[in-house]
């Protein structure tokens, strides 16, 4: 079993247990239907594959890890979508949850897997309590203030944003804390790691700002043109296109040299240009590595 098979059983299991016996049908169901199928899975990709790069030598605590940094993503994605923050009727090719199951069950599934990937982390964690309270606080400050997902949330809702304060917390924080996680559950030093996740989440969210400018929303499975809808800061709105996609460049190779010497370097180079090379707008040309 590789490691995106693994991954996907161990959110299996994680909604299973979390949508057992006990749990209101409705609110289990808009709990899957939030996680599944997947989007990209990028976070939990790149958190498997530096805990791979750093020797790996608790495979489970690194799946859990990796499960509860998508929970948490799935779970910003839910809260996001809400009519009180981007009304977004659209998410993955389907139905956004609040559109599928109303608003007071969206609210409840987002609070639920954002309970879920602690959980998931706690128990697995167990077995390893030596790593379990840095791997904590890695993705609870992902998620919280000052510089989490709910901050980047909230920068939305200022008179004035401070661009890269906003792509830091929205975007950049659940993969910085992807890399370090990754490099926690492997036991290796983490903070060495920070400005690899930092740097590859600020190429994905000029990526995004392309794909919301220019993109074709079926083949994204969400609408676009929604940063100029919300008067959301956007790199590539503000700076145009081309510009755009030259900072995208910038920080993906800045991201891949930033990479610390660890025995699996060179696969995760390839794996993060790889992912770059997917998320970038198709028609704008592919990404130069040096």
């Amino acid at each position: 079993m590789d490691h995106d098979q693994r991954f996907e059983a161990a959110m299996h299991r994680a909604l299973a247990e979390a949508t057992g016996p006990g749990c209101p049908p409705r609110l289990a169901a808009a709990m899957e239907y939030a996680v599944f199928p997947g989007g990209a899975r990028v976070r939990p990709r790149l958190c498997l594959a530096v805990a791979a790069a750093c020797g790996n030598d608790q495979p489970a605590l690194s799946t859990a890890a990796a499960v509860s940094i998508e929970l948490l993503h799935c779970a910003s994605l839910v809260h996001d979508d809400l009519p009180c923050f981007d009304d977004a009727p659209m998410r993955r090719g389907k139905p956004s949850v609040h559109v599928a199951f109303g608003e007071d069950l969206a609210v409840l599934a987002g609070d639920a897997l954002i309970v879920l990937a602690f959980q998931t982390l706690a128990l697995e964690a167990a077995h390893v309590p030596e790593r379990l309270a840095a791997l904590t606080l890695t993705v609870a400050n992902a998620v919280g203030g000052p510089h989490g997902v709910v901050a980047g949330q909230a920068w939305e809702s200022e008179t004035e944003i401070a661009l890269m304060d906003y792509e830091r917390a929205k975007t950049g924080s659940l993969f910085a804390a992807a890399t370090v996680a990754g490099a926690q559950a492997a036991g290796a030093a983490p903070l060495t790691w920070l400005d690899v996740g930092a740097r590859i989440g600020a190429a994905f969210q000029v990526a995004d700002d392309i794909h919301d400018l220019i993109g074709d929303a079926d083949k994204m499975g969400k609408p676009i043109g929604q940063d100029a809808v919300h008067q959301r800061p956007s790199v590539a709105r503000e700076f145009g296109v081309p510009a755009a996609k030259k900072q995208l460049e910038h920080l993906v190779v800045g991201a891949i040299r930033s990479i610390p010497p660890c025995p699996g370097a060179k696969q995760l180079r390839q794996l993060i240009l790889r992912e770059a090379q997917n998320f970038i707008p198709r028609g704008i040309g592919g990404i130069r590595a040096a």
